[in-house]
């Protein structure tokens, strides 16, 4: 496993680069995360993603899919691209500090 540094503390990292302890997260870790992923400043509709994908993954256990994410966040498809380029789903999680969902590749 590999770490990061964050605020003066190491956070352990899984083999996808999220966080490996979901304790570990915070809001200002999420915005160190999202700086790493090229996004200087997380908007409020980043955090209405991001509170999203926390909530999913605490009531199942898994990330919600883009598809989920489109249908029940309150923020589009076009909308989701431009938030988290290249990968909304993929990115939002990590910057949630939850796992890469499992229908991301």
């Amino acid at each position: 496993m590999s770490t990061i540094e964050i605020a003066g503390k190491t956070l352990e990292l899984d083999a996808d680069g999220n966080l490996a302890n979901l304790s570990d997260w915070n809001e200002d870790v999420a915005r160190e995360l999202a700086k790493g992923e090229g996004i200087e400043e997380l908007t409020d509709r980043h955090w209405q993603v991001i509170n999203y994908m926390r909530k999913v993954y605490q009531e199942n256990g898994d990330a919600p899919s883009i598809r989920k994410l489109t249908k029940e966040s309150g923020v589009d498809t076009k909308e989701l691209y431009s938030l988290f380029p290249k990968g909304p789903a993929k990115k939002s999680a990590k910057i949630a500090g939850l796992p890469k969902p499992k229908g991301c590749i």
